[in-house]
């Protein structure tokens, strides 16, 4: 499976979110540079996470994006649902009936789909930012959050 660069940025932004303070609210363009992705790229993903209720927005000066629920709540898979990416391996076929070897290996890559389903729906922005705390107090840097 290769994370697109949608999927990526998506899940990048959410997890600048969550490392933030008190969660307040953070505009665009300070995810934007932390992050290093392009702000009008960004805002039309986090419109998309908005949408699917993941994020809320606030205007004014002091406005910007929030989690709309805690982190042990939204899930990778809610994520990349969200901005409309798949985590499907291969298109799906049905095999030829009389071909053996192509139905072990339909039925191989459905399991494996599956599991990676399911991987995606029980890792959640809590998981990350713990392993992001981590990694960051590993190499003394406290302050930086770039994922």
């Amino acid at each position: 499976m290769k994370l697109t660069t949608r999927a990526h940025y998506s899940v990048k932004a959410l997890l600048d979110l969550t490392l933030q303070p008190k969660h307040k609210p953070i505009s665009v363009m300070a995810i934007a540079q932390r992050q290093d992705i392009p702000a009008p790229y960004l805002e039309k993903l986090l419109i998309e996470l908005r949408r699917a209720g993941l994020v809320y927005s606030i205007r004014g000066p002091q406005g910007g994006y929030c989690l709309a629920c805690p982190p042990a709540q939204i899930s990778l898979g809610q994520i990349l649902a969200a901005v409309g990416e798949t985590i499907n391996p291969l298109p799906h076929h049905q095999p030829q009936r009389d071909q053996a070897t192509d139905w072990v290996t339909y039925w191989l890559w459905q399991r494996l789909d599956d599991q990676l389903t399911q991987a995606l729906n029980r890792m959640t922005l809590a998981d990350l930012y713990y392993d992001a705390r981590s990694q960051a107090a590993s190499q003394n840097n406290q302050d930086q959050f770039v994922v």
